[in-house]
């Protein structure tokens, strides 16, 4: 009887010490689930920290990190010797040497250029970012550096296409997220994503695009360049002005604040005129 006792009372022993087990591997695992979420936030936290401080960091580092195309000229591209210029390179760069901070300009295609803002792989866009209500929502925006006007370009001689109105049911080359696609939609036309201007412009003289809606000063440094051989023409102009900026994320007012300041200087001592001028001709960042 005591031996059938004292197996009794081992076992009972033994289930309590693998509830007891049990319990504190549950507990084990809801703290660390807790720890898990509170990393979450304290990293989210961590995150909003971090752009709150964003220009604080930048000077330290001495370092403005800015994504570009680098295939979309006069804007953003690469000469004959294969260095990065154009009209928003240019511009970046002045805004970075009036800060005392060296610009590191990082190419990506322009689908992927928000992106990469908002995973913190530069600091700011410099390619010719439209200011629209939605993202202006999700970005913050410089003051503009350029105000032009969206045009509708077909392929030269064509007799189909000659206003807006007649994009309705052809087929546009458009950049997917641009403004100017958006346009192209809202006249009915059917769009073929392209990355890149100079891609519009290949599937246009090619025939495998109707037409392309697009900024009237590429357009127009594309057929100078081009000249006899560029195969395609304005048609159409929109009346209303965009105006184009530079875009960082949210919550860094403090590099806005910065850049904006050396946008100004940069338009009363004629800096922004000249360079303008330098691309297109005339001063392209007054309406």
């Amino acid at each position: 009887m005591k031996k059938f006792l004292a197996v009794i009372s081992i076992t009972l022993l033994a289930l309590v010490i693998v509830a007891c087990g049990s319990n504190e591997e549950d507990n084990s695992q809801q703290a660390a689930n807790g720890d898990n979420k509170n990393e979450e936030e304290s990293t989210s936290e961590e995150s909003t920290n971090t752009d709150q401080d964003l220009y604080e960091q930048i000077k330290e580092e001495g370092v403005l990190r800015v994504g570009t195309e680098g295939t979309y000229p006069p804007y953003t591209f690469h000469d004959e010797n294969d260095e990065l210029t154009g009209y928003d390179v240019e511009v970046a760069r002045e805004v970075g040497e009036r800060l005392g901070l060296e610009v590191k300009f990082m190419e990506t295609k322009w689908d992927s250029m928000f992106a990469g803002l908002n995973s913190k792989r530069f600091d700011m866009i410099a390619n010719q970012v439209g200011i629209k209500p939605e993202r202006k929502e999700k970005y913050d925006f410089t003051t503009p550096y350029t105000i032009s006007t969206a045009v509708l370009v077909a392929k030269k001689g064509n007799d189909n296409i000659n206003s807006f109105e007649d994009l309705e049911g052809v087929t546009a080359a458009q950049s997917l997220t641009s403004n100017f696609a958006d346009i192209a939609k809202e006249y009915g036309a059917e769009v073929t994503g392209v990355e890149g201007f100079n891609a519009a412009m290949q599937l246009l003289a090619s025939g495998r695009a109707d037409a392309t809606v697009n900024d009237r000063l590429s357009v127009l440094d594309f057929i100078k360049e081009k000249g006899d051989n560029a195969q395609v023409e304005i048609v159409d102009r929109e009346d209303e002005a965009s105006e184009s900026a530079l875009m960082v994320r949210k919550g860094n007012d403090k590099l806005v604040e910065a850049v904006n300041g050396a946008l100004k200087e940069m338009k009363e001592d004629g800096t922004l005129a000249e360079i303008s001028k330098e691309w297109f001709g005339e001063d392209v960042s007054t309406k």
